[in-house]
């Protein structure tokens, strides 16, 4: 695999940091994940399979599992000697605390000077808002896209159902990672990544540049995402039609012979159909009612070569034909159940990609681990076991 002879040691938790290190085992690293006596937080989300939550499956599958406690000296000691061995480290504590442990960049690269070291937080390691807590729906709303889509759409502010924040951040330090190892390959120099959620928002957001420099103004844009179409078709199933329906409207309604409709009402170009997106929205749903299906609507629609998107639920997802071709989606051992989680959005010509082990309950590769990383015997593994420094479920 492309990754074949990496070890990454993996410090993380939740979904920011494990989202990352996933991507760098679907690769082919080894990933080590090191988990607190209390394990990973997202371990306690269901549902579960056996004793293992399927969110915090999909986010660790093919990673080593141990755990061990770091407030307990002999824990640091463990931890810092696999940091030593390892060509990757990734963090996600806020600033100082890894320092804290023994284990920040400067403490690591004394005894390994070539390490790529890759620290994930909020706002990054320095300025004034270094040392805050940050989640993903807490960036949601300080970065501006709760904000957008509640302006976007016309409502209330509205919660996101999935963390953007936290998936974005570790696909940015996942690539930083990626560029790093090939500096070093050039180099042999090692080097600290830190990598904040709040400026991934900021590359993330197509909007950013925009609303810096004081938004649309009176300017008409064919691509406002948040105003765009839902549509129910006369089956009941719901379409979603790209782009932004008072500019779009025109080339519909030429699409489906209904120019004489727009004309009634006096709409001849996206100057007179400003401010009236719900008018124009409520003109579409009476067009799209017209038709069957999907694939009715669709084919009406190929004269503009515009897709449009089927509603679906993402549990149906495992089921599609493009999904089985492509083989979207892995089974693994989850605690001795079969699960199908996410392959990887990766192809490589060269050799596979995604998981190729499950995911498991904490400390599940304590020993073997360490017998092979540290070449610990069975007796000082017991004696760590009875001292609380390795914790397993």
């Amino acid at each position: 695999m492309i990754l074949s002879g990496i070890t990454v040691l993996d410090l993380t938790r939740v979904v920011s940091g494990p989202c990352c290190t996933r991507t760098l085992a679907d690769l082919g690293a080894d990933v080590i994940k090191i988990e607190p006596p209390e394990g990973d937080l997202l371990r306690r989300g269901v549902p579960k399979a056996g004793r293992v939550a399927l969110g915090f499956a999909q986010q660790n599958a093919g990673k080593r599992h141990l755990s061990i406690n770091l407030r307990n000296p002999s824990g640091r000691d463990l931890v810092a000697r696999l940091a030593a061995k390892a060509d990757v480290l990734v963090e996600n504590y806020r600033p100082g605390v890894a320092a804290r442990l023994g284990l920040g960049y400067e403490e690591v690269r004394t005894r390994n000077p070539d390490i790529v070291y890759c620290s994930i937080t909020g706002y990054g390691q320095n300025g004034p808002a270094a040392n805050r807590r940050a989640y993903a729906p807490v960036m949601h709303a300080e970065l501006g896209l709760i904000h957008l889509n509640a302006r976007e759409r016309g409502t209330p502010p509205q919660p996101e159902a999935v963390s953007h924040a936290d998936f974005a951040v570790g696909a940015q330090a996942a690539t930083a990672i990626l560029a790093a190892l090939v500096y070093r390959l050039r180099t042999g120099v090692g080097q600290h990544i830190d990598v904040s959620m709040a400026e991934t928002m900021l590359a993330m957001n197509e909007w950013t540049t925009v609303e810096v420099s004081g938004g649309f103004g009176d300017e008409i844009s064919p691509f406002r995402p948040g105003k765009a179409a839902l549509l129910q078709l006369k089956d009941g199933t719901w379409v979603q039609l790209p782009g932004n329906p008072t500019t779009s409207v025109f080339r519909i309604a030429a699409a489906l012979d209904k120019t004489d409709e727009l004309d009634a009402r006096g709409w001849h170009d996206p100057e007179s159909t400003q401010g009236k997106e719900a008018e124009v929205k409520e003109l579409l749903q009476s067009w799209a009612l017209q038709y069957a299906t999907v694939s009715d609507f669709e084919a009406a629609l190929e004269s503009l070569r515009m897709p449009l998107g089927e509603v679906k639920s993402l549990g149906d997802t495992v089921n599609e034909d493009w999904a089985i071709a492509r083989q979207a989606f892995v089974e693994i051992d989850v605690d001795g159940v079969p699960v199908k989680v996410p392959r990887s959005p990766f192809r490589f010509s060269a050799g596979p990609v995604g998981p190729t082990s499950g995911s498991h309950v904490q400390g599940h590769d304590n020993r073997t681990a360490l017998k092979e990383l540290l070449d610990l015997d069975d007796e000082t593994l017991d004696a760590l076991e009875a001292d609380g420094v390795l914790i397993t479920q």
